[in-house]
């Protein structure tokens, strides 16, 4: 036992060993199951002596609970003790029942307690019994120091375990660092590996995209396209012009069509601001109404507006309106002649359009063009991802032989040695 114990606390040596790391768990192993063999033979003759004194403690108690009290003992003392006996017996008895168990770590926690609480029953109600029952509480205190003297030397023994186990539980803490820092360092490269599968993969389907639109934008269908888009852009044009002419004109005619309706509100012609109304609806319309419906309109109510003119009830207050109405008929043709027209570029201008949205190049293009900034974007990320995998990677390359120094040192002091860890195989790839 004593050349056991050296081996475990003994003074370091000057000895180096190399040690593979595999090993160091079953060293650890073996480690902790000799400083439990050493606990249990070190235990093993207090926790006989301390069932012995605890059983002879009892009995000693039990007698107690018959004992005739010391005849020179003073009667006022005497009635204290004979209520104080039945208090005392109780906490004696609860502490010596206490279960004590095989395992030495939790036998010393119940034998602790055990004698705690029969040290309390002594100072406490016992000390009202030393006088009336001195023998027996003379055996009772001896049975009780007997027992916290193994204690004491169960003590000493439980302390060199946990800080043999202590020191276990550091070693192994010590290498799951390590190998977990070992493990992340060799998945790093896995992982770096497939993400430069990824980025190599989405670049070479960039060069082939670009490769791809390069070649649909030469394509002789996808070239007349140009004629396409100049004469749309021309038919765009003329229709806008179209508008504006339509607009310019309307808006004029609306204005003195709504100076005719407040007049014809005043006068209570209902038919007439009717007439009005639905003229200057159709002609302010969003929507450029048929030529039709606009010569239905006007024909309606121009003639109610040029009345109200010849008979000075509107002025004309600049060229445009007189222009306008100076001339109806010319008016009325005019604007129906630009609904006819608008329509017909509208409609030709439409249909360009529609061609070519429907040509299959320009949507493939943009299908492209939209994998292509996907495709990009994908590799930016990867990039970042591959940037911090490595920086990550120089951290744990430069932790790794700390972790492994530090689980050498703890495993050296254990040993009384100087460790050197030979890890088991080279980390990477």
């Amino acid at each position: 036992m004593l050349k056991f114990l050296k081996s475990l606390f003994g003074p370091a040596s000057d000895n180096q060993v190399i040690l593979a790391k595999s090993e160091v768990p079953t060293w650890l192993a073996e480690r902790e199951k000799s400083a439990r063999t050493a606990l249990n033979n070190d235990v093993e003759e207090p926790i006989r002596v301390i069932r012995n004194a605890m059983a002879r403690l009892q009995l000693t108690v039990n007698t107690l609970k018959d004992a005739e009290q010391n005849p020179e003992t003073h009667p006022r003392i005497k009635s204290i003790a004979k209520n104080s006996l039945p208090l005392f017996l109780r906490a004696m008895n609860t502490s010596l029942s206490r279960e004590l168990p095989d395992d030495p770590e939790s036998f010393y926690a119940a034998a602790v307690e055990c004698v705690k609480g029969c040290l309390n029953a002594v100072r406490g109600q016992g000390r009202y019994l030393m006088v009336a029952f001195p023998d027996e509480m003379k055996d009772i205190k001896s049975g009780v120091d007997a027992i916290g003297h193994e204690i004491n030397a169960m003590t000493r023994a439980i302390s060199r375990f946990k800080d043999e186990s202590s020191r276990i539980a550091a070693a192994r803490t010590a290498f799951t660092a390590l190998c977990e820092a070992e493990e992340d360092l060799e998945r790093s490269f896995t992982r770096e590996a497939r993400i430069r599968e990824r980025i190599t993969g989405n670049n070479t389907r960039i060069r082939a995209i670009t490769d791809e639109i390069a070649r649909l934008s030469t394509d002789e269908s996808f070239l007349a396209l140009d004629t396409g888009r100049t004469r749309c852009a021309e038919l765009a044009r003329e229709r806008d012009d179209l508008l504006r002419h339509y607009a310019s004109l309307t808006m004029t005619a609306s204005h003195v069509f709504r100076k005719a309706e407040k007049i014809a509100i005043r006068r209570n012609l209902s038919k007439e601001v009717h007439v009005l109304k639905e003229a200057m609806e159709i002609l302010s319309h969003h929507e450029v109404a048929t030529a039709e419906s606009v010569a239905r309109t006007l024909d309606a109510a121009c003639p109610v507006v040029q009345k109200m003119i010849d008979d000075s009830d509107i002025i004309l207050k600049n060229r445009e309106e007189r222009g306008i109405f100076s001339d109806v008929a010319q008016f009325q043709r005019e604007v129906c002649g630009l609904c006819t027209k608008y329509r017909e570029i509208s409609e030709k201008c439409r249909n360009e359009e529609e061609t070519l949205l429907s040509h299959p190049v320009p949507a493939k293009l943009k299908s492209l063009e939209r994998e292509k900034e996907q495709l990009a974007s994908m590799c930016l990320h990867e990039e970042q991802e591959q940037h911090d995998l490595l920086n990550t990677r120089k951290e744990l390359e430069a932790a790794i032989p700390l972790l492994r120094d530090e689980l050498a040192k703890k495993v050296g002091e254990m040993r009384g040695e100087t460790v050197q860890l030979q890890p088991d195989e080279p980390v990477g790839g």
